[in-house]
């Protein structure tokens, strides 16, 4: 069943990107889809039985055989893992279903194209890359993974190949990545040579974890922990896949794929590999000091500096996009403070009520005739009502709307307010950061949320009357894979939520070895129970806050906003322009580059390379070919000379000693 589970999508890739002139478009894009259908059956049946303390290893064959480097490829089963296989193949059948309403008649083709199969080929190959990665039992497996879901989402990202703007994104989505991936390959390194292993059975070990923090790595001058820089440069890859700041700018560029690419890989699957990773390192992460703290860190600026991004950008991709890279900001908070099982649970609810709101997204552009300018829209709720209602209950996750102080809540309140309460139970000024940056991002969330419904589905009509005339509603291959998101959206958080955020004993056993906990040290997902009812409350009182200012800037003074843009107009350009992150790396290292690339060319190939030899062909050449000319004058007694000067050379040479 894991079998079938893990290569049925790379079969669906193979038949949809190969065999579609035999079966045609159609069918195959039908038989791509079911493969991730039955994909999507068999994890619900491994996540809902799985109930084994320890994982399940099903070794297909041996890998890697080089000296003490000895890997097989196998499929690892564990909670952690049934997780992962749950979010990726439901989210991935819904969106290949999707896809076949949305990409039925692209206007960036021509007609007759044969586009289809090849999108379908690259989201199957994509699936195939994520579960090999979730599955893997070793570093070097999971790495593979790592880098073929790079390679699917460059695929995907430019699929548009005649837009400059998406072959653009895509190279920007690929170099970013592997600025990261350097540093993952790094500590791939570094712990192979600490351990001499990268099989998970020893490297996930607690007390060979405990050994490494009592080791230290010799770095030029500097005396480095083993340990913490094994960590540091293993989280250096997850900020690069799970865009985190410094290595996010590649995320909102994304957005030039088709839309369901953006629900693919931006809400359930490829960002989300990072807290994968750092949950399935739980045991390493334990005993080290500075990157844990260090992933905190970065996770609450993420939360909070793309929350202030999201306020003011009008495509609505890029809102959505941008909210994204906060909601994983939240997830490496729950990961730096040791609530692992925490970030999971997030992971888990989010991806339902992202990947909704990102393919009723897909929804409302498609109805707008391709407009993804929220200024241009307005009063759509009455045209597209499936797409309006479930864009609400995402938007009501996303918020976090429930009842304070209790468990009942849409699935987004639920997580996040663990996350949050977490947080604060770290105990250390770091996590107390966290807390704080997290609050005013919940803020910031509720506020750009409930922006894009405001502008979206009320207020009046603006932008193109023609569109809004015409607007209907969606096929239904695209509002069935709303309706079943909802369903998440609204209970994912109050069934699984003692799983993953109950008594400590019921999670440790509910996850098993999925992740690991130090007893001595790591009490936060206890000691977050007990936080004060003013730290439970917070999230829920900045979700309303922010509610109520959008309500006003949209439906009650609509004027406002503009005013208050007029007012501030070099805080809302810094927000627009996103901090002036682009135009800083540009030029920091895109025109250096360029420069040096230049010079190189222009100096050091064009004047020197192509200098000297055209110098020596328009110069020795010619005096040597007219020298042998010479020496070519047809007279025998001149042929005659110079064989008697080759053999004179060739006897003095033995008789020197040449010959010995």
């Amino acid at each position: 069943m894991e079998t079938l589970l893990l290569f049925g999508p790379l079969a669906g890739a193979l038949i949809c990107g190969f065999g579609w002139r035999l079966l045609g478009e159609t069918p195959a894009t039908w038989v791509s889809t079911g493969f991730l259908f039955l994909s999507a059956a068999l994890s619900w049946v491994i996540f809902l039985t799985y109930h084994g303390p320890e994982a399940e290893v099903i070794s297909l064959f041996r890998w890697v055989e080089s000296g003490s480097l000895s890997t097989d490829w196998a499929i690892r089963i564990d909670r952690l893992t049934a997780i992962m296989l749950v979010v990726i193949t439901t989210v991935s059948s819904l969106v290949h279903l999707y896809s076949i309403g949305y990409m039925a008649h692209d206007e960036n083709f021509k007609e007759g194209e044969s586009y289809r199969p090849r999108f379908f080929a690259y989201l199957s190959f994509f699936t195939f890359a994520m579960l090999m990665l979730v599955t893997s039992d070793n570093l070097l497996q999971l790495f593979f993974g790592w880098e073929g879901v790079g390679v699917a989402s460059y695929l995907l990202i430019g699929f548009y190949y005649r837009k400059p703007s998406a072959n653009a994104a895509a190279i920007k989505a690929f170099i970013v990545n592997r600025v990261g991936d350097f540093g993952f390959a790094l500590g791939i390194f570094a712990l192979f040579m600490l351990t001499d292993s990268i099989n998970f059975a020893e490297v996930l070990d607690p007390h060979n974890a405990e050994h490494l923090s009592h080791e230290t790595i010799q770095f030029l001058s500097w005396e480095l922990n083993a340990l913490e820089t094994v960590t540091f440069l293993l989280f250096v890859g997850a900020m690069g896949k799970s865009a985190q700041l410094l290595l996010h700018t590649w995320l909102p560029d994304a957005m030039e794929g088709p839309t369901p690419v953006s629900a693919l890989i931006h809400a359930a699957t490829m960002v989300t590999a990072g807290v994968f990773m750092v949950c399935r390192l739980a045991p390493l992460m334990e005993y080290a000091t500075f990157t844990p703290n260090f992933i905190v860190f970065i996770g609450a600026s993420t939360a909070f500096f793309a929350a202030t991004i999201g306020l003011v950008q009008n495509d609505i991709k890029r809102v959505i996009a941008y909210s994204t890279c906060s909601q994983l900001g939240y997830m490496f908070v729950a990961a730096g403070v040791g609530a692992y099982p925490v970030a999971m649970f997030h992971l888990f609810t989010h991806a339902f009520f992202k990947a909704m709101l990102f393919l009723g997204a897909g929804s409302v552009i498609t109805a707008m005739h391709h407009e993804q300018d929220m200024r241009n829209y307005g009063n759509l709720r009455k045209k597209i009502p499936l797409t309006f209602w479930a864009m609400m209950i995402g938007t009501l996750a996303i918020t976090g709307v429930g009842i304070p102080l209790t468990a009942i809540g849409f699935a987004g309140y639920i997580s996040k307010d663990a996350i949050i309460e977490s947080a604060f139970a770290g105990g250390t000024g770091v996590a107390m950061y966290g807390y704080i940056m997290l609050v005013i991002a919940a803020c910031f969330t509720s506020f750009y949320s409930w922006r894009l419904m405001f502008m979206t589905f009320y207020g009046t009509e603006k932008g193109d009357k023609h569109a809004h005339e015409h607007a209907h509603e969606s096929p239904w291959t695209m509002t069935v894979p709303l309706g079943v998101l909802t369903l998440g959206a609204v209970f994912a958080g109050v069934i699984w939520r003692t799983s993953f955020f109950g008594h400590v004993e019921h999670v440790e056993e509910w996850f098993g070895v999925g992740t690991y906990m130090s007893h001595a040290t790591n009490h936060v997902i206890h000691n977050a129970h007990d936080v004060p009812n003013w730290v439970k409350v917070s999230p829920f009182i900045a979700m309303l806050i922010g509610f109520v200012i959008s309500w006003y800037f949209y439906i009650k003074n609509p004027e406002a906003p503009k005013a208050l843009a007029a007012n501030q107009k070099h805080l809302h350009a810094f927000l627009l322009n996103k901090w002036y992150f682009d135009e800083i790396y540009d030029f920091i290292f895109v025109r250096p580059a360029k420069w040096l690339g230049r010079f190189l060319w222009k100096k050091g190939d064009g004047s020197v390379i192509d200098g000297f030899l055209n110098g020596v062909a328009m110069g020795l050449v010619p005096w040597v070919t007219r020298l042998a000319g010479k020496a070519q004058s047809g007279y025998l007694f001149h042929y005659a000379f110079w064989m008697f000067v080759g053999m004179a050379a060739i006897i003095t040479w033995f008789a020197v000693g040449g010959g010995h």
